[in-house]
């Protein structure tokens, strides 16, 4: 079946969300492999914690400064085609970060990443919120699970591939990259048929009734739960494998199947978000996945190698529930932005992201790796602020 001869219908388009799903894996399988090269980048480049968070910094603060620019630029004029563009960006950083004779040619590769997230993110976003036939939380969690199991993948390869082959080996995931950029091409064509057949409908206006210092608070707390979502989850991702090293005396290939685990959980969790808050409504998901998962992030740093790994699946699956029910909720918020708001959230978890793993290594280098877990523990008390956000009823009134 051709993307090109998809009919825009009130229906979920599943072929859609499928392909623009698995081109998500692709891209996030490709910012995953830059994590976990870290282990093996320490020793051929001899970097110290702050220099890894400074590579996870240069990544996801270049994607969450463009992100919202590009979401604004194409909410205006959508720009179907930059799908394959934002992906070839990605393929030449991961070709870079295998080729890399010094730090600064692994800062640009982790950039130029950042720069393909950042075209990447909020188009996908706007496919599937086009492509859900109202199911907007099951498409937004279908478009989200495939970067989240992407994630989970690159451990996995960087363990089996990378770590034996060594870092070379990196540029052969560029094939990868080459059959998104194709399928990316054929989604364009649905997306540009789709958009052309809807352009003379205007912007949508704002149903809810909600004044714009509400909506702007609103937007903030969001924002505020987005930060301590990825701060704790940048903690995980940048720094886990370096925790169970020292801790557990592991070797770097189970300390990246142990990474795998705690990935492939929130690729569940993803998926289960955005079920569950069609069902419930995203506000429901939000309370649970930020403020429930707060007694398992305290319990972490204080317990063996197998309950550590039984509590990062626990935490994987809770938290990352959340990302699909806070952007359908912020599209409630501001219908018709929709890239604005993609931009917005995935830049700023991005951002967010980068900025936490860069203090948190300085904070390993300055205390300690446990103490940095036992301190990100309490992160997820932020969820308190979720009692701010107005309720289904009043954002439905």
């Amino acid at each position: 079946m051709s993307f090109a001869n998809a009919t825009p219908a009130a229906k979920t388009t599943w072929l859609v969300l499928v392909a623009i799903s698995l081109c998500h894996m692709i891209n996030d399988i490709m910012q995953s492999l830059l994590a976990a090269l870290y282990p093996l980048l320490a020793l051929e480049f001899d970097l110290s914690f702050w220099q890894i968070g400074l590579m996870t910094f240069a990544f996801q603060v270049t994607a969450s400064l463009f992100q919202p620019v590009v979401g604004l630029v194409t909410d205006k004029r959508p720009m179907p085609q930059s799908l394959p563009v934002g992906m070839g960006s990605t393929l030449c950083g991961l070709v870079l970060l295998a080729t890399a004779q010094s730090y600064a040619g692994l800062l640009v590769g982790a950039m130029l990443i950042g720069i393909g997230s950042a075209v990447f993110h909020p188009e996908a976003s706007r496919v599937a919120r086009l492509a859900s036939g109202g199911k907007f939380g099951t498409a937004q969690s279908l478009f989200q699970v495939g970067g989240n199991f992407g994630s989970a993948l690159g451990p996995l390869l960087a363990a089996f591939i990378v770590v034996p082959l060594g870092r070379p080996s990196v540029a052969a995931f560029a094939l990868l990259a080459l059959i998104g950029m194709v399928i990316l091409n054929r989604v364009g064509l649905w997306y540009g048929a789709l958009a052309r057949a809807s352009a003379a409908k205007g912007r949508i206006a704002p149903t809810h009734g909600l004044s714009r210092n509400r909506v702007i608070w609103a937007i903030t707390v969001l924002a505020i739960l987005t930060f301590s979502k990825n701060a704790y989850t940048a903690s995980l991702t940048s720094y886990y494998t370096f925790f169970l090293i020292e801790r557990f005396d592991l070797g770097i290939m189970a300390a990246q199947q142990m990474l795998f685990l705690f990935l492939a959980a929130t690729a569940a969790g993803v998926m289960l978000g955005g079920l569950i808050g069609d069902r419930f409504g995203p506000l429901v998901v939000i309370w649970v996945s930020i403020l429930g998962v707060l007694p398992f992030t305290l319990l972490l740093p204080h317990v063996g190698l197998a309950m550590t790994g039984v509590l990062s699946v626990v935490i994987g699956t809770i938290i990352a529930s959340a990302f699909p029910a806070i952007v359908v909720y912020a599209q409630g918020l501001l219908p018709g932005r929709v890239g604005l708001v993609a931009g917005i959230f995935f830049g700023f978890a991005f951002g967010m992201g980068g900025i936490a793993a860069a203090v948190l290594g300085v904070l390993a280098d300055a205390r300690g790796i446990v103490w940095v877990y036992q301190a990100c523990a309490f992160l997820p008390a932020l969820g308190l602020m979720t009692v701010f956000l107005p309720t289904r009823r009043r954002l439905a009134s």
